[in-house]
């Protein structure tokens, strides 16, 4: 499989997940009310359950396919992803429908982890940052089109259609996957099933030195994330005074962001990714210092958005970088290290950014305010990872460097 299709295929296996969500975001309120569900904060469900679900079943699916190969978890993934969006276009009542957004969050949360797995038999290093940096630029077209994919949707059918496309697409995905991907994991590095082999894989990925730093360092810096998209459409559209403008603001920054990925894919195998990853982290330090000096002094919607556009920018420098090389110690096991610092990712993440969008006091000091925290925390456990020395090209041992 030449590069470009092989990012394509990966970008297209996490894009589902992203598509669960994002597509039926205007979708909500009549599926409440077809449904009989008054409450309008119980609507949420339907997106938080999937998010919570999706982020406990990452620790499993990536030990599986240690052991049974990563092509055969990536079609039950999408199997079980096409057999639950129809069933969830056939539900008549709501609690029904929970369940099974739950169960579509836990089966089919390899398609978030597995992509990971896959780089990392493939590539290591520099190129796995390039190429991580590739796919990340081709999924976040999907934040992007999903809302107005699921709005064209409502114009000529109902909300049932939403699961009916995800089915659709999930359909092509696997015919895709399954004529296309061939398996990536070595055989001489296949892992016993046996639980206490799985959970003797995750505790060594969670204790690595060199590997915790960089994870939990991109969870803090995803849980800012996180915090602004909890509290985009208050601060941008009725703070800062957007209203309908909202969604085309929200996309120019997503887009922006989405280039800076493929800029990162051209630079990374140059100067490293530990120089381009830490370069950034202290320049996102920096910018969110300077915009909270802004903000508590007051600011308009024409600083805000260039500000945070810039420390977007820098988050894409900082994520696909931490994210390989946190899995760089793990040729033999990196289902399992894929699956735990997924998990920890997704959990730390979202709780950070639940309390920061919590704390949204009507302007944009609480979000910066944790941005601060966010950067300085995350050069604190880096530091702790590269025991003190910043900015070193990594050595590669014998054998493991990898093919241009």
């Amino acid at each position: 499989m030449r590069e470009i299709e092989f990012v394509g295929l990966m970008a297209a296996l996490q894009a589902l997940q992203a598509l669960a969500i994002d597509v039926m975001l205007p979708a909500l309120g009549h599926i409440a009310r077809d449904l009989g569900q008054a409450d309008p904060n119980q609507r949420q469900l339907i997106v938080g359950v999937f998010l919570l679900c999706s982020g406990l079943g990452s620790l499993f699916p990536g030990s599986i396919s240690d052991r049974f190969g990563r092509k055969p978890v990536v079609m039950v993934c999408l199997a079980a992803y096409f057999c639950i969006s129809l069933a969830c276009a056939l539900v008549t009542d709501f609690a029904t429908l929970l369940i099974l957004r739950g169960f579509l969050g836990l089966f089919t949360s390899g398609l978030m982890v597995l992509p990971m797995a896959v780089i990392r038999d493939r590539y290591s290093g520099d190129r796995m940052a390039r190429t991580q940096s590739l796919v990340a630029m081709v999924f976040m077209v999907v934040p992007m089109i999903a809302p107005m994919l699921g709005q064209g949707l409502l114009l000529f059918a109902n909300w049932r259609w939403i699961f009916g496309l995800m089915a659709g697409l999930a359909g092509l995905v696997a015919f895709w996957a399954w004529m296309r991907l061939p398996e990536t994991l070595h055989p001489e590095f296949r892992q016993g099933i046996a639980p206490r082999a799985i959970l003797g894989n995750m505790r060594a990925a969670l204790l690595c030195r060199a590997a915790a730093g960089y994870f939990l360092g991109a969870a803090l810096v995803q849980g800012a994330m996180f915090g602004y998209i909890n509290s985009a459409q208050q601060l941008i559209a009725e703070h800062f005074g957007a209203g309908t403008a909202f969604p085309v603001v929200f996309g120019v920054m997503a887009l922006i962001m989405s280039g800076t990925n493929f800029i990162n894919s051209r630079i990374v195998e140059r100067f490293g990714a530990r120089r381009v990853s830490h370069t950034a982290m202290f320049g996102f330090i920096l910018i969110a210092t300077i915009h909270f000096a802004i903000a508590l002094r007051g600011e308009t919607l024409w600083v805000f958005a260039p500000l945070m556009t810039v420390s977007f920018c820098l988050m894409s420098f900082i994520g696909a970088n931490f994210q390989s090389i946190a899995l760089q110690p793990f040729a033999r096991t990196a289902g399992a290290a894929a699956s735990v610092m997924t998990f920890v990712r997704m959990v730390l993440g979202a709780a950070f950014g639940s309390l920061i969008g919590q704390a949204y006091d009507g302007t944009a000091r609480p979000l910066l305010g944790a941005m601060v925290a966010a950067g300085i925390g995350a050069l604190g456990f880096v530091l702790f990872s590269e025991r003190g020395r910043l900015f070193r090209r990594l050595n590669y041992p014998p054998g493991l460097k990898p093919a241009r």
